[in-house]
């Protein structure tokens, strides 16, 4: 697979181009072929991700307070945002996917998409050291992190449905785990939202307090 305009996509060249292929390479074609997989790249692409926009929001916005950025933070590095960068590079075109995956559109998969960001994020870091890797990934986030710097003081989704529901009295909230689906290293989590045992809307998450989110959020979309 010729990776070259991938390169020129994300603006950077690889000297060691197995790098960028471990990069892409999914832990069902890594099992087929007894190759390595990019899950340790990932490991490692989440906390540079992590560590970089922590900086650029610690430098850029100086009047945040620590939860303020600390929030700004959890909306820019989620999997929506890294599933956004890979779709404008389209990286879906040069995943290497199992032949089981590949028939079930996992390079269409947000959760694989994101991962392989992560990954490319490591790949990069460990070929053209820090410098390299920050222009990328602020490139690619600097106008959610504004975006997101704008609404800080916005109340999350499960506190405006609090608030609308207990408007005429106390109601019980609740918020429950009813699936779990996928591998441990790339789990996807489904809540219910109920208000006194009745069930307002399900949402999905890679994690449980990111499902119980969606939830609330379509659960104001129905009460609209």
């Amino acid at each position: 697979m010729d990776l070259s305009r991938l390169e020129e996509s994300i603006g950077y060249t690889f000297g060691n181009k197995e790098l960028l292929k471990n990069a892409l390479t999914h832990t069902s074609y890594a099992y087929e072929h007894h190759i390595n997989s990019n899950e340790k790249l990932e490991f490692l692409g989440d906390s540079i991700l992590e560590f970089i926009s922590s900086k650029y929001i610690y430098e850029k916005y100086p009047t945040l307070t620590e939860g303020e950025m600390t929030k700004v933070r959890a909306t820019v590095v989620c999997e929506q945002s890294l599933y956004k960068i890979a779709k404008l590079h389209d990286f879906s075109d040069f995943l290497y996917l199992g032949k089981s995956e590949q028939k079930m559109g996992g390079n269409k998969r947000p959760a694989i998409l994101a991962d392989s960001v992560e990954a490319v994020i490591a790949a990069m870091y460990i070929d053209g050291g820090l410098e390299s890797v920050c222009d990328f990934i602020i490139k690619n986030l600097k106008e959610e992190i504004e975006i997101a710097t704008k609404h800080v003081g916005d109340k999350d989704y499960k506190t405006v449905l609090q608030e609308k529901l207990q408007v005429h009295g106390d109601v019980k909230i609740e918020y429950n785990t009813i699936k779990e689906s996928g591998p441990d290293h790339d789990k996807t989590f489904e809540s219910e939202v109920r208000c006194d045992g009745r069930v307002l809307a399900t949402g999905k998450g890679k994690s449980k307090k990111e499902s119980q989110m969606q939830a609330a959020k379509k659960a104001l979309e129905n009460l609209k």
